[in-house]
């Protein structure tokens, strides 16, 4: 009785599902915009992001600068947000923003046009234009919307994007000391400190500064070697001064011991 009970429920289901889609194709097809809006809308409502997709891209044109566009383009924006296609989405919220800049629902557009631009930063590694972009959308949105509820929520991925822009501008100056060019380390670090004083990858630029510029003075020749070293000293100070117990502190002592070593001969 059961397994009768559930074949005859599968095939309605089958059924209706059957019939949905047939429904659906023939709406597609037709040139009646109503139906197309009608049904995108229904779809949009039940979760069937796809499908509506494919409505709204046919009728989106037909609705700019009308009243029902509002709420179609905003639909549309949302659908491609919730599929996770985020340049698109990106794209039409902005596109709705700019339209309908009165809309009671602007400030949400904003926001997650802005959320859509985050989500598609890449990592740190890779080019960081879409990153940079990003910040400037969310911090329009922090300027224009102080205050929003979704405001701790922007800063916090403004934040974030600004700390893989600081991982992507320390691994460069890094990989400086990985291939011995010391000169370029050197003036990297000292930018990247110049330029984020409050990075979180302060204290290891730092200390990758100051090995650059201690390979740099135990490999210099013997009229540089004294100014060189007196230069590493130097930022061995900030280090020791700013992270007395940092987790580089036995690594920098060693190295500090060979240049007051070397230093001794100028002494003399």
């Amino acid at each position: 009785m059961i397994k009768k009970y559930r074949t005859l429920l599968t095939g309605v289901l089958a059924t209706v599902l059957l019939s949905s889609c047939s429904e659906y194709q023939k709406v597609l097809k037709e040139d009646d915009v109503k139906k197309k809006y009608e049904m995108a809308e229904k779809l949009y409502s039940e979760g069937d992001y796809t499908r509506a997709i494919r409505l709204f891209d046919q009728i989106v044109p037909n609705y700019i600068g009308k009243p029902q566009g509002e709420r179609i383009i905003y639909f549309y924006a949302d659908s491609y947000y919730q599929k996770e296609q985020y340049y698109q989405s990106a794209y039409q919220f902005e596109r709705f923003a700019k339209s309908y800049p009165r809309s009671e629902k602007v400030e949400q557009a904003a926001f997650l046009g802005a959320k859509s631009e985050y989500l598609t930063s890449p990592k740190y590694s890779l080019d960081q234009a879409e990153t940079k972009e990003a910040i400037e959308r969310l911090q329009v949105y922090i300027n224009s919307y102080p205050e929003s509820e979704k405001l701790e929520e922007a800063n916090a991925m403004v934040q974030d994007l600004r700390r893989k822009l600081d991982k992507k501008s320390f691994e460069i100056a890094k990989q400086y000391n990985t291939i011995s060019d010391y000169f370029a380390s050197i003036k990297s670090f000292e930018l990247f400190l110049k330029d984020n004083p409050g990075s979180e990858y302060r204290e290891d630029a730092l200390f990758y500064k100051f090995t650059a510029e201690y390979n740099l003075a135990m490999n210099s020749i013997y009229s540089k070697r004294e100014e060189r070293l007196n230069n590493a000293i130097e930022t061995y100070n900030v280090l020791l001064e700013d992270y007395a117990e940092g987790q580089y502190r036995e690594d920098a002592e060693d190295m500090l011991t060979d240049i007051n070593k070397e230093l001794e001969q100028f002494s003399k």
